[in-house]
């Protein structure tokens, strides 16, 4: 594993962190066995940052990672966790959820402290509640070791949110489709020259960038390297190649997935990529932009859909849609997943959107989901 220096305090973390929006799940709910033990094996094997939030897994995520920081483990890592400002009304809610969340760690401090999925207006909420107060006094008093946040706006108000406070880190969505996306290159170099530490999100983008078979299209770009990666290798080696970048958080929930990074991470050295290797990646980039039609992470913030819409589900089979070309094989897929035999009792079908706009709330990627719905459907029922 190689570990980076968190500027502004010395920290060795792994290069590659544990994240825990997306665990192992059974019947519904998270596999608890199977879920502490990828931890703690992430553990073992050097990884020494573990990410969660209030929302994950509708709540159940912290538990879980309390439950696997027994037995010896707390003292080997750094947690961190979120405050949710969207549920923030006043000063005294944010002391509220952050001894909530002490307590659903079952730890007397957190590592890393985020506020939650800023962007300019929520920034100027939160700040007018006295988001800087509560900061100030949670360190103090111990609670909190380092203040950070992680951002979802536009380009132009992460600057003014970085200059604000005294951060120790930020996290911002990163990887090489998405360079000119929310903080983008330029974010990740501005905060870089201000001393934050800087940890990353969707690293792979929900996955599109590390399906063991890409598109022939990819396939084609790939074949052309000296050396051969898999999908995954290339994207988290492009992350890991620039040197602004301190952790990278992988949502990695099989086992095999996890050993594939892990062994990447041991090499995760900053400009160890070719010029020609950049080269490739970058025309990867273009290709996959001229081929996927929604931007969708899967994060599933969006949900739940109060019509029962599997948001996530049809984008994603969306998106293989115009990657492979397959339109036979995508709609077998999409009715299976969608028609309720799958992942929930009743139908998510993307027709069962009324537009009612809660969706669009809550999407981090800004995507204008009744639109892209409408063509989903279009496409893929009928």
């Amino acid at each position: 594993m190689h570990y980076r220096t968190m500027p502004k305090n010395g920290d060795k973390l792994s290069a590659l962190g544990f994240g825990c929006m997306r665990l192992p799940m059974l019947d519904g709910e998270i596999d608890e066995k199977r879920a502490i033990a990828q931890i703690r094996a992430a553990i073992d094997n050097g990884v020494n940052y573990v990410d969660t939030a209030w929302p994950y897994h509708d709540g159940k995520s912290e538990p879980l990672l309390g439950k696997a920081l027994k037995d010896g483990y707390r003292e080997k890592v750094k947690v961190a966790t979120k405050l949710p400002t969207w549920l923030i009304k006043n000063r005294e809610d944010m002391d509220t959820f952050l001894n909530a969340q002490l307590e659903r760690l079952d730890i007397d401090h957190i590592d890393y402290y985020l506020i939650h999925a800023l962007s300019g207006p929520s920034w100027e909420t939160i700040e007018s509640l006295g988001i800087k107060d509560f900061l100030n006094k949670a360190v103090k008093d111990g609670r909190i070791v380092n203040p950070g946040f992680s951002f979802h706006g536009l380009s132009e108000d992460f600057q003014p949110i970085v200059d604000a406070y005294p951060w120790v880190f930020c996290q911002i969505q990163y990887n090489y489709l998405d360079t000119d996306f929310q903080a983008g290159t330029k974010g990740l170099e501005y905060a870089a020259s201000k001393g934050l530490g800087v940890v990353i999100m969707e690293p792979l983008r929900g996955g599109n960038l590390a399906l063991p078979t890409p598109p022939p299209a990819i396939a084609d770009i790939w074949g052309l390297a000296e050396t051969g990666r898999t999908p995954a290798e290339w994207a988290l080696r492009w992350v890991w190649d620039h040197p602004e970048v301190t952790v990278v958080l992988s949502g990695m929930n099989v086992e095999e997935h996890i050993s594939q990074n892990l062994a990447v991470a041991e090499v995760a050295e900053a400009g160890s990529l070719s010029r020609g290797e950049l080269d490739l990646v970058k025309r990867a980039a273009d290709t996959y932009r001229e081929l996927m039609q929604v931007g969708c992470t899967g994060c599933g913030y969006c949900m739940p859909c109060p019509t029962g819409v599997q948001i996530p589900t049809c984008f994603d089979m969306f998106n293989k849609l115009h990657m492979f070309g397959n339109l036979a094989e995508a709609k077998h897929m999409y009715n299976a997943f969608a028609e309720g035999t799958v992942l929930q009792r009743r139908p998510g079908f993307a027709s069962q959107c009324v537009e009612c706009g809660e969706c669009l709330e809550k999407c981090p990627q800004s995507i204008e989901i009744p639109e892209v719905l409408k063509r989903v459907a279009a496409e893929l029922e009928g």
